[in-house]
């Protein structure tokens, strides 16, 4: 793990002039929000479109780094300078997120000592730890997870609940997953048998507890402006996609929308014209339909619901640490399926912990290739500029040459065999992909730019479908 910490340091900082994401200025903007101003305005100040909109720990957390931000160049840490990019605070941003990250590579430690062979840990680990998908903070966010999923598997059920919810109350994203961990904790800690008369108040308070106190510390410094913080973390006035449309349900069916459109102008189909250019929109308004029905937050909600109960009740009949991970990783699937504005790079929150489980057996490894590749290819456009091509190619062969190979080797078979020719033609046509988006195209049309993130979103978005339907069926008939 040393040597992969090494190089993996080492291309991050070789990477530091490449490609910056919106993310670059928006935890610019939370440095000097929580640098310049009490705390009594940290959710209230509206300056730049980037307000502070994560829970009160990442918050702290931003804090914490503007305290250093002022030695290296203090005009960052003022509100007014939207964009400000200089090179030193371009510098002093990316060495954080590497710091930040030795919590993700001490979690991956603990993992390859308390999860078996170590030979296909470090693998998993080598996969994680160089995902081209942990841009700023992930890492740092996912060390916390698979920190808590360990204790989870050495039996420290309370220490494993108390860390989740301090990941609360960093990203509330992770709520995805809450499901699954009150399902669990509540019958495996709360009850010490099969009986429920085996349930002990003791250890129901005790966890309780342990839980509030976590959230208590985190707001309540910000109970007078508890409104507006929830306003910010919950903001249902935001389309049901994203301006890139996430590699989900809602993209197949906003892509069916469009389909529907071209064949009912054929047809004389009465359609709603004014939300023909919804879906452009994408970060505020409603996201409205031409044909089919359109679609509130209480729907996905619902949907979310429905998939995850599908995964959550044999976790109750049966709550070993096993299916704590498939009903942890499922809740998380769905929600990033079926829920509301949900963003590309949360399929992140579906590939991590899917990667502990994709050497439990054949059929998780072939999910677990399905969906990567799908994922891994759906974050391409993040990285767009042509310079950047090598580097995101790169990444995805490695993953693709050592550690798929090395997984199916772990279990004496090849790639080839795991996987069926359809899923295989399906790997080739993201290639195709990747040639009409990054050269035929532009020598074709010269515009339309917005047509290669609609295929990407539409062609990922199947396969992602697709490794949920695999990744079901193996839980299902397993439990």
């Amino acid at each position: 793990m040393s040597n992969l910490l090494i190089g993996s340091t080492i291309i991050k900082i070789l990477l530091i002039p490449a490609y910056r994401s919106t993310d670059f200025e928006v935890h610019r903007n939370w440095l000097a929000i929580t640098s310049s101003l009490p705390i009594s305005k940290w959710y209230i100040e509206n300056t730049s479109i980037w307000t502070l909109d994560y829970p009160p720990f990442f918050a702290w957390f931003e804090k914490f780094w503007s305290l250093s931000a002022q030695w290296v160049d203090p005009n960052m840490l003022v509100i007014d300078n939207l964009e400000y990019a200089s090179w030193e605070t371009i510098v002093f941003q990316r060495l954080t997120v590497i710091i930040s990250e030795l919590v993700l590579y001490w979690s991956l430690r603990r993992f390859i000592r308390y999860f078996g062979n170590q030979y296909v840990n470090w693998l998993i680990a080598a996969s994680i730890f160089l995902h081209p998908g942990l841009l700023i903070y992930n890492g740092f966010l996912y060390g916390i997870l698979i920190l808590s999923i360990v204790e989870a598997k050495r039996g420290q059920l309370l220490s494993s609940g108390i860390l989740f919810a301090v990941l609360l109350n960093f990203k509330h994203i992770y709520l995805y997953m809450a499901p699954a961990y009150f399902v669990y904790l509540l019958k495996a800690y709360c009850f010490t048998s099969d009986q429920l008369s085996s349930f002990s108040i003791q250890r129901f308070i005790t966890l309780g507890g342990s839980v509030i106190g976590v959230f208590a510390l985190s707001l309540g410094p910000f109970i007078h402006q508890l409104p507006a913080l929830l306003n910010r973390l919950f903001p249902f006035t935001r389309g049901l996609c994203h301006a890139y449309w996430a590699p989900n349900f809602w993209a197949l069916y906003a892509a069916a929308d469009r389909c529907f459109i071209f064949v009912g102008r054929r047809l004389g189909w009465s359609m709603n014209e004014a939300a023909l250019g919804s879906m452009t929109r994408g970060y505020v308004g409603d996201t409205r339909f031409a044909v089919l029905p359109d679609i509130q937050a209480s729907h996905t909600m619902i949907l979310t619901l429905i998939a995850q109960l599908a995964v959550l009740q044999l976790l109750w009949r049966k709550p070993t640490f096993d299916n704590f991970l498939s009903s942890l990783t499922l809740c998380g699937f769905a929600s990033f399926l079926f829920g509301w504005h949900v963003h590309e790079k949360a399929i992140l929150i579906v590939l991590i912990p899917y990667s502990l489980m994709a050497a439990n057996n054949k059929l998780h490894l072939r999910a677990f290739v399905m969906l990567s590749a799908a994922g891994i290819y759906s974050l391409y456009p993040l990285l767009f500029h042509t310079a950047e091509t090598p580097i995101k190619l790169t990444f995805t062969l490695l993953w693709a040459l050592i550690i798929v190979p090395g997984l199916a080797f772990t279990m004496k078979t090849s790639v080839k065999s795991i996987l069926h020719p359809i899923e295989i033609l399906y790997l080739l046509g993201l290639i195709i992909l990747q040639l009409y988006s990054s050269v035929i195209h532009e020598l074709v049309f010269g515009g339309f730019e917005f047509l290669p993130l609609l295929l990407t979103s539409v062609y990922c978005g199947v396969g992602v479908m697709y490794g949920y339907l695999l990744a079901m069926i193996n839980v299902c008939f397993t439990c």
